[in-house]
């Protein structure tokens, strides 16, 4: 018993430690955002976790307005990346998801696509660099670049991938016993799938478009390589954030750090009570 005791208290401590220590960048950061910059730009014992002085003059200085303290000239303000982080990442999870569900549905249940499903991976096993190349000489040509439909387009091909696979896991776990009786009943294929299959996966769905959101909203490399000035996304937007009179930002890129934390946090709980169900789907199926 005492063991036993031991045990889980030992677990109980582990875990804690892990959460703490995950916590501490994101806890730095949202204290990092309310800084005065005499704060963010000490060092030595005069650095402190807390603000001393909480300010939202980083927030005020991201998006365009004067500061006491900040008197740097910025060439934009936060507004378009945000917007544009926005639209090209709910876009291309929309082009993910819409095609890599049909795909996933087609090789789940009628076994067609022949080599599909690797040329799907061989997406993710080339460099990324090596892709974008190519990408880049393609958008150019097509003026694509520094738009965020032609952004949106390359973050569905390229988080593809996941939601094929994502979704096909999920629909061979499905029982296709529920589709087979609808189909007795006279119902199409087209409707079967729109009317039950979708409906039942709800969860799965939900929990594949958080997961490829983050990754659209996230990215660094795509958005630097593919656009310029007009429509920068927030991970670029928030590297340029410097100064020659006090180097990095970092109040200000805390503050977009924060802002930027809010659209994933806000779709995961708005699916919340879809999410643990779509990552456990399945789990007890024998």
């Amino acid at each position: 018993m005492k063991r036993s005791l031991s045990f889980e208290l030992l677990r109980y401590a582990l875990i804690l430690a892990a959460v703490a220590i995950t916590l501490i960048p994101i806890v730095w950061m949202a204290t990092m955002a309310f800084k005065p910059i005499p704060e963010w730009t000490a060092s030595g014992a005069d650095l402190t976790w807390w603000p001393r002085q909480p300010t939202l003059d980083n927030f005020r200085f991201i998006f365009g307005q004067e500061t006491s303290e900040l008197i740097v000239a910025l060439d934009k303000t936060a507004v378009r990346p945000v917007i544009s982080s926005l639209l090209s990442s709910i876009f291309g999870t929309l082009i993910a998801m819409v095609c890599g569900t049909a795909a996933a549905y087609g090789l789940s249940r009628f076994n067609v696509g022949g080599n599909l499903p690797l040329a799907l991976v061989q997406l993710r096993l080339f460099p990324p660099m090596a892709v974008m190349i190519p990408i880049m000489i393609m958008w150019s040509f097509l003026g694509l670049v520094d738009s965020w439909w032609g952004l949106a387009l390359v973050y569905g091909i390229v988080t593809l991938p996941f939601a094929f696979w994502l979704m096909k896991t999920f629909f061979d776990e499905m029982p296709r016993e529920i589709e087979e009786a609808a189909l007795v009943e006279g119902c199409s294929r087209f409707r079967v799938f729109m009317r039950i299959t979708l409906p039942v996966m709800r969860a799965p769905l939900a929990s594949s478009a958080l997961f490829v959101f983050i990754l659209n909203w996230s990215d660094y490399l795509i958005g630097l390589l593919l656009t310029t000035k007009e429509w920068v996304t927030v991970p670029v937007y928030m590297a340029s954030l410097s100064s020659s009179m006090t180097g990095q930002l970092y109040g200000a890129k805390a503050a977009l750090g924060l802002i930027a934390a809010v659209p994933p946090v806000v779709m995961g709980i708005a699916i919340q009570k879809y999410l643990v169900r779509g990552l456990t789907f399945g789990a007890l199926k024998q």
